[in-house]
């Protein structure tokens, strides 16, 4: 968050929200990560400017961090691990928009790769809040989703909350406000999903799915302000079930029967990812008491669930 800038109408909102006031001589800075996408479609065509793909975030409490040191005469960025290509092109392509030095990159990560968590945005968003620190810099958001769109899809995990996002085109189309408290328990399938390479393979979907998209995100608009969780859930489970016909996952039906056993909210599905997961309300008083029932439901599926817990905002 700090050493960002906030661009648009929702901007008073957003830094409302986080409430947060910037710090300076540091170059540590985190990015936290989003289980898949509480709803992810199409909009009808001409419906929103530039591209009508969008998603919806769903911010979770687990982060990538990122530690610039810069190198005085040098405009290259080495990065550790040296797998992070894509976190190495945008400090690159940073420094040279800011007019700074290139330097040393190292990355620590907690979001697995090629699940659906947002990984690869996680590092970029916080590999340029790191570069932004370190030089005492304000960059405008509107520069970081520029530099992003040349690489890759991006997951609008650089706004704080619950956001409508254009991935393609990386442009916010509304703040949503704060996820209420909830638990995702998560089940992987296996796999990796590269997120150009998926984002390349998927066509078009019908005009009858994308009224009933810009139904589901116009429901959405108004649960998450709200707190609103069962709305929540039942959007989160028809945006999984719209998907299946184009990206199945094999345990979706399976998940969807423990999540109608146990009363939990319904399930949700890392779109361009791996996982499947159930959600549930954290402050409902019967939640101990789910979540065990959940986990015990889900385990013929996976040994090792994971358990994720939504987040308000994504500080550094």
């Amino acid at each position: 968050m700090y050493h960002q800038t906030f661009d648009g109408a929702d901007a008073a909102h957003i830094t409302a929200d986080d409430g947060q006031q910037p710090r300076v001589h540091s170059s540590n800075a985190l990015c936290c990560g989003t289980f898949g996408e509480l709803l992810q479609g199409q909009l009808p065509v001409g419906s929103v400017p530039r591209d009508p793909h969008f998603l919806v975030t769903m911010p979770i409490a687990v982060f990538a961090r990122a530690h610039f040191m810069p190198i005085s005469g040098t405009g290259s960025v080495t990065v550790y691990p040296s797998h992070k290509v894509k976190a190495k092109r945008l400090a690159e392509k940073l420094v040279v928009a800011i007019g700074a030095s290139g330097g040393i990159l190292l990355l620590q990560s907690e979001l697995p790769e090629g699940k659906g968590l947002a990984s690869s945005s996680a590092d970029l968003v916080a590999t340029a809040r790191s570069i932004a620190c370190c030089f005492n810099r304000r960059i405008r958001t509107s520069l970081i989703e520029k530099l992003m769109a040349e690489i890759e899809p991006s997951d609008g995990v650089m706004y704080p909350g619950v956001v409508a996002y254009q991935q393609r085109a990386c442009g916010l189309l509304s703040f949503l406000g704060q996820m209420p408290p909830l638990a995702i328990v998560g089940i992987d399938e296996g796999g990796a999903v590269e997120t150009v390479d998926y984002d390349q393979r998927r066509g078009e979907i019908s005009a009858g799915h994308r009224a009933e998209y810009r139904e589901l995100l116009d429901r959405v608009r108004i649960a998450v302000p709200r707190g609103d969780t069962a709305t929540i859930g039942r959007i989160a489970t028809a945006s999984a079930l719209l998907h299946q016909e184009r990206t199945p996952k094999k345990y979706l039906d399976s998940m969807l029967k423990a999540s109608e056993a146990t009363g939990a909210l319904g399930v949700i599905v890392t779109h361009s990812g791996t996982m499947v997961g159930i959600l549930l309300d954290r402050m409902a008083a019967d939640f101990p008491r789910k979540l065990r029932s959940v986990l015990a439901q889900v385990s013929p599926f996976d040994k090792s669930p994971k358990i994720y817990l939504t987040m308000s905002g994504c500080r550094r």
